[in-house]
Formats: C-alpha cells, structure tokens, sequence
C-alpha cells in the first residue's frame, strides 16, 4: 500500500477533519483541523463544498475515521485519505 505523504496533502490545502466528539476534541486537536463527530459528518457535508479539495478524516485511533472517509466517498469527495488517530497523524504533518 502506498504510503500517503499528508504533510504534502497539508502544504496543497488539505482540510482536517476531526471526527471525534466535541468533549474528545476540546481535550486536544491538530492545528486548524475542524471538529465534525462522525455521527452528524452526513448532515453536515455543506461544511466541504469542493468534492475535490484534499480532505485528511482522523479520530482518536483510525475507526471512526475510516467511517468517515467511506461517508466522504459515498457523497462524491475524490480525494478522502484516513490520517488515523490524531496524536500520529500530527506527527506526520
């Protein structure tokens, strides 16, 4: 599998989105990221209106995230990638 290079996906504008919940979030979260718990990303896919920008989807360990990238292709985002849980996702950026 090749291995994706997010600090690139960050410089080329990629969005983080931080699908943990607000408590989760509030406790800690990557820089600029934006927090949309994986339960409502559905209802609030309005939030990321270019299907083509870089969208990076991080939890605490990689479950909810990879629900949300499959949510984020499911609705027509061509560039989806699953950074996993956020503490190592904010080392790779």
């Amino acid at each position: 599998m090749e291995k994706t290079d997010y600090a690139a996906l960050i410089k080329e504008g990629a969005v983080v989105i931080d699908v943990r919940s607000k408590g989760e979030f509030a406790g800690g979260h990557i820089k600029n990221s934006i927090n949309i718990p994986v339960d409502q990303l559905a209802g609030n896919l309005t939030k990321l209106k270019d299907k083509d920008k870089p969208i990076i989807t991080c939890c605490a360990s990689g479950m909810r995230s990879s629900t949300a990238q499959n949510i984020l292709k499911n609705a027509g985002y061509t560039k989806v990638y699953n950074g996993g849980g956020w503490m190592s996702l904010n080392n790779k950026i």
